[in-house]
């Protein structure tokens, strides 16, 4: 059972105190902060599913704490509190996406009323949420304040019919989040039906895609189903989509807007009812500038965009992952396996991982399968991780992996003092900022001791 967990933000202690006693009386956890930098960490560690701010805090503001969380969290919604209450800063709240804001002192009525209505429309019950509700989306295990994020705007998107273009790095999980997606959504009791563009022949896809009637090409001995009429009342799940050639962008961009598909060799239309799911690890954007993607089409399918992270950008889920996997793979190959040594996960933990989730659960298997003692050793590890580093991977991956593991470095080095790390490293307190919410790297992870730190 999960108890909804409310993030409050004021820089006047008694406030603090009254709302959370408020909502804690109601059944919902509440985590406390005293301005938006504090709020923001907190976040990071911790997604929660509301944010109760209020609007007038020295530094960083609510309205500046606002934009700060529609960048990183855009479906989290936000209850902005004021004691200088005017119309103005009302329409200019609501303008930018606060969900609703009252004016102190509040009616703690009201106030609860708000929270209900801000986690019913985020998707969250008003009091506990069982485990049968996040049945949909049991295959994307996670800790991680990024995915949690992304997850709750897939929950959003999937009650709609909208078209979901998923972004992110091969190996990554796009056609699980596309599962999950389908098995939310309305059309869930319907088929799921994915097809990776970039794995078939560009002279078969058309007809995996559309069917092909009896006679239509030589070997066609038989009229064919294609996938599109295969997922009737369902969702298709088109994975690398930016493969997919040019001739044939066109057909499906006709279909999706006609609603209707033709056969190959056929001369009659076939309406389609059906809910659209691409992805691609390429970046559409560059490719339409090239000429090699349609810009019609891309408008079709990006009705609602959702990027999945790397594996190197969601660390926590690393160790998360890896566990997962050896009980999972100590089951298939009927093997007694506890864990993996201390030094063994923390190899895991700051491999720099190209291939993702894939290459984890990969490099599990294998030692899983070489390994003679119940407690999975470095060697083993050490020895999978090298046989596939001689992959090569792309320019920008390797320099995103070596800013990570640098920063990681540092601030181990400084215990998580930002002011020595900026000058180690050369570069002003401001950019150096910059570079840890560019990786989503807090700090304050890095303190030896609350007590000890000294000031940045």
């Amino acid at each position: 059972m999960q108890t909804p967990n409310i993030l409050i933000v004021d820089d006047d202690k008694d406030i603090l105190k009254l709302i959370s006693m408020r909502l804690n009386a109601a059944g919902y956890a509440t985590v406390t902060t005293n301005n938006g930098a504090e709020a923001m960490s907190a976040i990071m560690l911790q997604r929660p599913d509301l944010v109760i701010s209020d609007l007038r805090m020295p530094a960083m503001d609510g309205m500046a704490l606002l934009d700060a969380i529609q960048q990183s969290h855009p479906s989290l919604p936000v209850i902005m509190l004021t004691a200088h209450g005017s119309i103005p800063d009302a329409v200019n709240a609501t303008q930018r996406g606060v969900f609703s804001f009252l004016t102190k002192p509040f009616d703690s009525q009201a106030l609860l009323q708000q929270v209900a209505s801000a986690l019913r429309l985020n998707g969250t019950q008003t009091h506990t949420v069982s485990n049968e509700d996040d049945s949909w989306r049991a295959d994307i295990l996670t800790r991680s304040s990024i995915m949690e994020s992304l997850l709750g705007q897939a929950k959003l998107v999937a009650n709609t019919d909208a078209s979901v273009f998923i972004q992110g790095e091969s190996g990554s999980g796009k056609e699980l989040l596309a599962r999950a997606i389908h098995r939310y959504s309305p059309r869930s009791a319907k088929p799921f039906v994915a097809i990776n563009c970039g794995a078939i022949p560009e002279n078969l896809l058309e007809s995996e895609l559309f069917g092909h009637s009896k006679g239509a090409f030589t070997g066609a001995i038989n009229n064919h189903v294609g996938l599109f009429q295969s997922a009737e009342g369902g969702t298709l799940f088109l994975d690398e989509i930016g493969d997919m050639p040019q001739a044939l962008q066109v057909k499906v961009l006709r279909a999706l807007q006609e609603r209707v598909i033709r056969p190959v060799g056929s001369t009659t239309n076939i309406p389609i009812d059906l809910r659209l799911i691409s992805a691609t690890h390429r970046n559409l954007v560059n490719e339409m500038k090239e000429g090699r993607f349609r810009e019609d089409l891309f408008y079709r399918i990006n009705v609602v965009s959702l990027e999945i992270p790397s594996l190197a950008n969601r660390r926590e889920d690393v160790s998360l992952l890896a566990n997962h996997f050896l009980h999972v793979f100590s089951d298939k190959y009927k093997k007694k396996l506890h864990s993996f040594a201390p030094d063994a996960l923390e190899i895991l933990i700051t491999a720099p991982w190209p291939g993702n989730v894939r290459q984890l659960q990969n490099i599990v298997e294998q030692t899983v399968v070489l390994a003679t003692t119940q407690v999975i050793p470095i060697n083993l590890v050490q020895k999978a991780l090298q046989e596939g580093a001689n992959t090569v991977i792309p320019l920008d991956v390797a320099r995103q992996q070596f800013e990570f593991n640098y920063l990681i470095n540092i601030l181990k080095t400084t215990q998580g003092n930002v002011t020595q790390a900026a000058k180690l490293a050369q570069r002003n307190r401001t950019e150096f900022y910059r570079l840890l919410e560019r990786h989503h790297i807090q700090a304050s992870t890095f303190k030896a001791s609350k007590e000890n730190e000294s000031p940045d």
